[in-house]
């Protein structure tokens, strides 16, 4: 095992045994990368789509990790949860607009011309502030250690639950899909105001992307097991620092709450982009995936 195979465990927490299934799965990603690449010199853009916890920024990490260790070529790994509006922006929004839109997470929340000229910045090779969002503070992180990229970059790639994602027909919007819709969106304000965001700017957004790659769950219902995990796992990570008393972290009933903000995406997602992303993984309950389904770019 490389020295950045080891770091790459080590970070992720995971098991010697993913690299072996990773190399066996996503083999065919990093062999089109170096294909393109290598006629090209242009730098790619890779998104990745999957719902919660379903293992996004992990593969987003070892395909940034295999390209730099296999070519010797800069890589970075941009997350949409980073480009949150900020704490107070959010705030406003709920204020103004509709009080669901003070919670991060759906389109309409997301700073979204910010995260285009990163993009564009990277993608010209220029020195570039890269935006993070620290989740238990609810808020973006600020202060002198805020990471900057210098230099041309071969590989960018962008995950997030709702990349790619296409806005719903109108029609879809009218009846309300669970407990928390019907409770707190009774009159549709909120839905179609995420609807249209993710019809106009977000497609100018996803427009940056060469690659689509999809980990697709097999229904939503996994997604509450997923998400709880994901908050147990940074709960872990948080232990013995001054962030772990007010973390912000969900508890089961706030977890199951929270999901149904994205259930309403998540659900046409899944029925939907199948047959458009470049790159389909097909994951079982375990997360493990179970069947890849390449498909010609659209």
């Amino acid at each position: 095992m490389s020295a950045a195979a080891q770091e790459f465990i080590q970070r992720n927490r995971l098991p010697e045994s993913y690299l072996s299934s990773a190399e066996q799965w996503f083999e065919p990603l990093l062999q089109q990368f170096a294909d393109q690449y290598a006629s090209s010199q242009q730098t790619q853009v890779w998104g990745i789509n999957g719902c919660q916890g379903s293992g996004k920024s992990t593969l987003a990490d070892y395909l940034c990790t295999m390209v730099a260790e296999r070519y010797g070529i800069n890589t970075l790994s941009l997350s949409m949860d980073d480009f949150y509006l900020t704490n107070a922006q959010r705030t406003e929004l709920g204020a103004t607009v509709h009080p669901m839109l003070a919670t991060r997470g759906v389109p309409g929340t997301h700073d979204v011309h910010l995260m285009i000229d990163t993009i564009e910045q990277l993608r010209a090779g220029a020195e570039t502030r890269i935006t993070r969002f620290d989740k238990s503070i609810d808020d973006r992180v600020t202060g002198p250690d805020i990471e900057v990229s210098r230099g041309p970059l071969g590989l960018i790639i962008v995950e997030g639950w709702c990349w790619g994602a296409r806005a719903e027909p109108e029609t879809n919007l009218i009846d309300a899909i669970n407990d928390v819709e019907k409770l707190r969106d009774a009159e549709g304000v909120w839905r179609r105001y995420v609807n249209r965001a993710l019809a106009s700017e977000y497609q100018q957004l996803f427009a940056v992307t060469d690659q689509l790659i999809m980990l697709q769950a097999p229904s939503f219902d996994t997604v509450y097991r997923w998400r709880l995990e994901q908050e147990n796992k940074l709960l872990e990570s948080l232990q013995g620092t001054d962030k772990a008393a007010n973390s912000g972290i969900m508890n089961q009933q706030q977890v199951l709450e929270f999901i149904q903000y994205f259930q309403r995406i998540t659900e046409y997602v899944l029925t939907e982009m199948p047959a458009r992303a470049q790159h389909l993984y097909q994951l079982g309950q375990d997360r493990q995936i179970r069947g890849y389904v390449p498909q010609p770019s659209q």
